[in-house]
């Protein structure tokens, strides 16, 4: 429909099919003797309406049931294929069906000729125009949510529940998307805790934006939650994870950064290994500060090459870790365009008092995107592992082991 201009009064665009003359002086004149603004085009076939119909946008159709190529419910959907517009359908006196069948077939109302004037052609005009509008702005709601359902679905695929039954070791995480109103995004994260006790996570970053790079993550983070229930492990895994990602991904351009962590409560270890990622975070009662970790080529960089060495730490008996995405870090600080990067990170962290996992996420990710202020739009992904063996442990050793 083409929308009334500010400042005045709408004007409805009237195309009349009517082959009969008489019919159509009649409608002609009763548009003429009402205020409805209005400019009227007239064709005396479906053909011609149609060829009309497609040459611009049209608020009504006045439609007589029966034309020289098509009569009956039939017209109305010969008219109705070729247009989102307004029908009202023009019935004959001995129709007495006729205009009931129209409105089950789509058309917005009917009127019968001879028991028409000014008064009610101008009502007609302007409720079935007012009522098209809201079917389409319906159909459109209806539409949103079944998108918003999709993207649902496919963001719990992205952001799963973690598998934990243990109560030494919790798990917190927060997803942020980067495109404006979106739901999801390339970032994704995993917990799930095997047979043997110990806690394995994963948190990773598909290249670029976008539903693809959204269901290539979905894909690679419950390939990996698969495989690592079915006992796949560090260098195998990654291995195994690569292949999954050329395999799917949309182009030969998108690659993987991703961290695995497995944390084994009963020896107070961390293993992690880091697949073009970025380090995570210690959080032990001295401060927070960044792992010295080994580290390999992002997945489908160097497909089949990829090497990625283990970093084991010894833990204290309670702390946590944090891992991100580069949503985190790569926004601006301040004014001057600086980054925030690792450093402005942890300076922010340094002032956080939360008294739980859940809240220092959320103060953290609050206090990022206000300095950043929207000026860096990537997406974010943020997953915390907390542990309490309630034993004392030795001050976090790190030791590096080569593949």
């Amino acid at each position: 429909m083409t929308a009334p201009a500010a400042g005045r009064d709408e004007q409805y665009d009237v195309l009349l099919v009517e082959d009969d003359d008489g019919d159509a002086l009649l409608v002609e004149e009763f548009l003429h003797d009402t205020d409805l603004p209005h400019a009227l085009t007239r064709c005396r076939t479906a053909v011609d309406a149609r060829a009309v119909l497609a040459s611009g946008p049209v608020d009504c159709v006045l439609l007589d049931l029966h034309l020289p190529d098509a009569s009956g419910v039939e017209t109305v959907q010969a008219i109705q294929a070729a247009t989102d517009a307004a029908v009202i359908v023009l019935t004959g006196l001995d129709e007495p069906r006729a205009g009931v069948d129209a409105l089950a077939a789509g058309a917005q109302d009917y009127l019968v000729k001879g028991k028409v004037d000014p008064d009610l052609m101008q009502r007609a005009v302007r409720y079935a125009v007012q009522r098209k509008q809201a079917e389409r702005a319906n159909a459109a709601l209806q539409i949103g949510r079944l998108r918003a359902e999709e993207n649902a679905r496919l963001e719990r695929g992205l952001l799963p529940e973690p598998l934990l039954s243990s109560s030494t070791v919790s798990a917190s995480s927060r997803y942020y998307p980067g495109r404006a109103q979106a739901l999801l995004g390339g970032d994704f994260l995993d917990v799930v805790q095997t047979g043997d006790g110990q806690v394995h996570a994963v948190i990773g970053d598909v290249s670029g934006h976008g539903p693809d790079a959204a269901a290539l993550g979905v894909c690679l983070r419950i390939a990996w939650r698969a495989l690592t229930l079915g006992g796949h492990r560090d260098q195998q895994l990654l291995h195994l994870l690569e292949q999954i990602h050329i395999a799917e991904r949309a182009g030969s351009d998108l690659f993987t950064t991703c961290t695995l962590i497995t944390l084994d409560p009963q020896a107070a270890s961390l293993t992690l290994h880091l697949a073009g990622h970025h380090e995570p975070l210690l959080v032990t009662p001295d401060g927070t500060h960044e792992v010295a970790a080994a580290h390999g080529v992002a997945l489908g960089i160097a497909p089949g090459l990829g090497q990625w060495p283990a970093t084991t730490l010894a833990l204290p008996a309670s702390g946590a870790l944090v891992a991100y995405t580069d949503g985190l870090i790569e926004g601006f600080a301040d004014g001057t365009g600086a980054r925030l990067g690792v450093d402005g990170l942890l300076r922010i962290i340094d002032t956080l008092h939360a008294p739980d996992p859940g809240t220092h996420l959320d103060e953290l990710i609050t206090r990022t995107r206000t300095l950043n202020a929207d000026r860096h739009t990537d997406d974010l992904a943020v997953l915390r592992l907390d542990w309490n063996t309630g034993t004392a442990r030795p001050t976090a050793k790190t030791s590096r082991t080569a593949p």
